[in-house]
């Protein structure tokens, strides 16, 4: 086998593992792929979170999913993604948690209490989020989803 391929992570529709301790095998295709590690953050029953997913199954993207409500939602992981993204578009204004805020709220709000806010109702963030080891979107849009894993 070559070299390369035993030590890089490689992904192929066409493979065989030899021993539980050996490297994949690649038995006639070429086209495969770097595997990328592809993690969507959001609420599980979420309408857009289901299309996102479904977009990904019916693309064989391996993702995993990071459910606020299950998994939990910390202040590291929410000032990560605000670096990423800026707490301006991680605030879902057109979601029902925001439309209850306060009118005091939402003329007051700020970085700081857009953060309080979203620690407290992780449904206050636009939904999905994705990251990848390359890329971070977030809001879902098929044709987005397919420039990254095409």
């Amino acid at each position: 086998m070559n070299p390369d391929l035993a030590s890089s992570p490689l992904i192929c529709s066409c493979y065989q593992q030899v021993a539980a301790n050996e490297p994949l095998l690649f038995i006639g295709n070429e086209n495969y792929r770097q595997i990328m590690t592809t993690i969507m953050y959001g609420i599980s029953n979420c309408d857009t979170i289901k299309k996102a997913k479904k977009h990904l199954e019916n693309n064989n993207v391996d993702y995993q999913f990071h459910d606020y409500r299950k998994q939990g939602l910390d202040l590291a992981l929410l000032t990560e993604l605000e670096a990423l993204f800026g707490w301006e578009a991680m605030v879902n204004k057109r979601g029902t948690t925001y439309r209850q805020l306060s009118d005091e709220q939402k003329q007051q709000l700020d970085k700081e209490l857009a953060m309080t806010l979203m620690l407290e109702s992780p449904a206050l963030i636009k939904r999905p989020i994705l990251r990848t080891d390359k890329h971070h979107l977030i809001g879902f849009k098929a044709a987005e989803y397919d420039a990254i894993f095409a």
